[in-house]
Formats: C-alpha cells, structure tokens, sequence
C-alpha cells in the first residue's frame, strides 16, 4: 500500500481529502520554513504528490489550494482519469503503474525524484575510463538516470576505485528476463572497470512481504543465485549473499544496519515507502538492511576496516527510494554516499503501462520456457502497435514507441543499425507486426537457451563458492 493511500484512508469523499491536501501543504510549508531535515522534507512532499495523484483520480480534477471540490462532483473508481489525461505515473518499490501507452514518462520521474539524466557527455565519459564501446542499455537510455556518477569518476581518474552493489529478491523459484537486466549491465561494469561486486538476496523482504514461509525463501535465493550466477560474474570478484544467513554471520553488517536505524524515524520511512500501522515491525526496519551493503564496511572479509571506498549501485529506478533514504543517512554515520544508475522497466508483455511480473505467467518470459513457449507468448500475448488489417499496417505503418516486440529487441538486440532499420521499416509498414514478432522470437530464443544452459552448469558447490563470505581480488 503506498503512503498516499496510507495517510488517506479516512478520504471517503472530495472534500476530506482535499482537506488532507491542505494540510499537507501547510506541512511541507512548515518544515522548509523551519529547515527540518532534508530526509523528512522530502517525505512530506511525496506524500503531497500521491495525494494529488489520489485526488485526481477520485475527482478527474487537479487540486488546486484555494479551490474546493464542487459539492455534484462524480466520483471516479479509481482507474485512470479520462481521454488520457496527465495522471502521475505510480512508482516504488512495490508497484509500477501508468495510463501512458508508451510506458512510464521518465523525464517527469526524474524531475520528481531528483536525480540526473545520463547525458551523452556522462556516456563519453564512461567510455573514456572504461576504454571500451558503451553497452546498449547506455547508447540507448535504457539506463538512463544516475545520482553522482561524475564524482565516482572524477575519484576513478585519481586512482581511487569504487565497488559495485545490485540485488534481487527472491520471491519465485523462476526469474524472467527482465530480471536480468541489471545483471547483465552490472556484469559489463564489472568486467571494463575491474571491480568487486557483491549481491544482496533479500530473502527476508519477501518472507516479510509474501505469503512465503521461511524455507520456501531461502530456497528461491539459492535457486535465484543460480540464475545470476549463469550470468556470467567471476567469482574471484563477486560475492553473494542471503539476507537469512549473512546478517547472523557478519557482526559488522549488523551494526550499520542498526546505525541506520538509529537515523531513520518511523515518520521518514511511513513517508517514503507508505508503510502503515497496521504492517509489520519488520518492514518498518527492513529499508535498513538493504541501505547496508552501501557502506563497504559491512563487508570486513571485502574490505578490511575501510569505511571510505565509494559504492555505486545498478538498479531499476522504482528501488530508488530506498537509496534516497541511504543517502540521507550517510553522512551522519560518517560514510559517502553511494552512487546510482537508473534503469527503465522492462515492460510486461501486454504493453508498457506496467513492468514484467513474476506472478501472471502470461506477462513475462521466463528464463525456464522452452523455445516453444517463447513463440507463442510473443505472438499471442505481445501487445503490438500494428494496425488492424494489413492493407492499413503497409499504408500507414506502424507505432514502434508501444510495440513490445520492438521494446524488447531495444533490450536485447546488439546491432544499433539494424534495431534502426527495423524501426523505420515497421513505421513505414514495409515490416509487418507478425514479421517483428519472428525477428523478436529468434532473438529471444537462442539467448534463454544459451543461459539455460550455462545454468546447468552451476552446481550446488559453485553458489556454496559464490555465497562464502571472503576475500575478494581486486586492487584498490
């Protein structure tokens, strides 16, 4: 439940909550007067935001102080306002939603967030250190919103290294492809700036979070490692880790997550990730465990003692709130601030408005369908941007900025020329939808063979390997 909804269960008509807006902007008024904490601040304003979003869609009007909700205003259900209006898109990290065709508008996400567009001087910039082509997901704005990645950089051109963190949740024994982009992209890092990576299992959010129970958890993180791992990362250089078992084993891990804690009221994190009184304790203090392993520190086999080296973290952008927090934190128990990359989401095969679920296993591909199964998920459930009859498609062509076949091949396709040539001919209607579909199914096909059989290759004793708190090679 996002906060919006928290603070707002009491709005059961226009008015009240038009009054929670109020007071909610003279609250923000207040803190900025008063210089509270950047932390809270930001907290107040996302929940002001959500509240708009909710009066919107309970009004079909903007809320505007100064001017109350006629008395005959009909109701909505919910759902997004009419005729396509200017609804703000529902990002965090539990829930990705959008009225737009072409998926999430993320120039307006990162103006709400306050992070950085990755301009093409950041991308030339990369390219310049890592001495290596940029991947595709920067060419082509996959990733493509950062927080202080010059400044990893400018400390990278002084000889002082940083290390990689990501990490995945394990809440099913099969991941799907959309999974895999923030392995695939934290993989190429690892490889062109030599560096150290560890990956957070957070089997204990999804027992927290899910019907799960314990063991079934920490059975999909084993399972999950396996994927990962199948990604290709060297494991003299990477490190894996279960929430379950490493926070028992590793006394320095503890203590930062309990120095976050220290830091971070229950006011703070009700406002940045919606928690409400009626959740348990320990998603009101899970936020912390995941802000730990951005401090090198928590990982003394790693790292020594070092408190100091700088962590930059690939990660989709709906994780972000979780990283603001750290951010916030950090320089009040004496650590820098980790540094982010963005990605966009990997949309669900019915069309962009949401991301890929591991639940509905007819929204995504999975890294266990067979060849077979791929084709006929893209061909019958692939949303296309084709016209209805073919005679329309070849006159008028077609809209590649909705078409998810096209989405996925801007993923998964290496070639910039060719993904160029087939979006000009599918706009020009020389390529029909179902010939897109076929070059997207002999794309997909060969690449989740190939990792289905790299995986068969991990055994139970390389993810023991993987998952042993060690010593890792690099040179810092």
């Amino acid at each position: 439940m996002t906060d919006c909804q928290a603070d707002g269960e009491g709005a059961n008509s226009p008015m009240e909550l038009y009054e929670k807006l109020n007071a909610q902007g003279e609250k923000v008024r207040s803190l900025k007067t008063a210089k509270a904490e950047k932390a809270e601040i930001d907290a107040a304003v996302q929940l002001l935001l959500k509240l708009k979003v909710d009066y919107k869609q309970m009004t079909g009007n903007d809320y505007k102080a100064g001017c109350p909700p006629s008395e005959n205003v009909v109701m909505s259900d919910n759902g997004p306002a009419a005729d396509g209006a200017d609804d703000e898109d529902t990002v965090d990290p539990w829930n990705v939603a959008t009225s737009n065709a072409k998926g999430v508008d993320y120039d307006k996400l990162i103006v709400r967030f306050g992070s950085s567009k990755i301009d093409q001087e950041l991308v030339d910039r990369i390219e310049k250190f890592s001495g290596q082509r940029p991947h595709r997901f920067l060419r082509r704005g996959i990733f493509f919103s950062h927080r202080d990645m010059h400044q990893v950089l400018d400390a990278y051109e002084k000889s002082k290294s940083f290390y990689l963190y990501t990490g995945r949740g394990p809440s099913s024994e099969a991941m799907h492809v959309g999974h895999l982009i923030p392995f695939i992209f934290t993989k190429w890092l690892q490889d062109v700036f030599d560096i150290p990576l560890v990956i957070q299992l957070t089997d204990d959010e999804k027992y927290l979070w899910k019907d799960l129970t314990l063991e079934e958890c920490r059975r999909f993180a084993v399972e999950n490692a396996k994927d990962i791992i199948a990604c290709g990362f060297d494991v003299n250089k990477t490190f894996i880790f279960s929430d379950l078992d490493y926070m028992g084993a590793s006394p320095e891990f503890y203590r930062n997550v309990v120095k976050i804690q220290k830091h971070v009221t229950f006011n703070q994190v009700k406002g940045i990730f919606g928690f409400t009184d009626s959740d348990c304790i320990g998603k009101i203090s899970f936020p912390a465990i995941q802000a730990a392993p951005s401090f090198s520190n928590s990982f003394p086999q790693i790292f020594g003692g070092k408190k100091d080296i700088q962590c930059l973290i690939p990660c989709a952008i709906d994780q972000d709130p979780y990283f603001r927090m750290t951010r916030d934190v950090a320089p009040r128990i004496g650590y820098p601030k980790p540094a982010l990359l963005h990605s966009t989401f990997f949309p669900a095969l019915q069309g962009a408005q949401t991301k890929m679920s591991a639940s509905d296993a007819n929204s995504s591909i999975f890294l266990t369908d067979t060849p077979k199964q791929i084709k006929n998920k893209v061909n019958k459930h692939a949303f296309s941007g084709g016209k209805d009859t073919v005679e329309e498609h070849r006159k008028y062509g077609g809209n590649a900025d909705v078409d998810v076949s096209f989405m996925y091949l801007t993923f998964f396709l290496e070639d910039d020329e060719q993904l160029e040539k087939i979006k000009q001919d599918y706009t020009s209607g020389a390529l029909l939808t179902g010939e897109l579909k076929k070059i997207l199914i002999e794309t997909l096909q060969p690449m989740i063979a190939q990792h289905q059989e790299r995986r068969k290759q991990v055994t139970d004793e390389m993810v023991q390997q993987f998952m042993t708190p060690r010593p890792l090679n690099f040179n810092f």
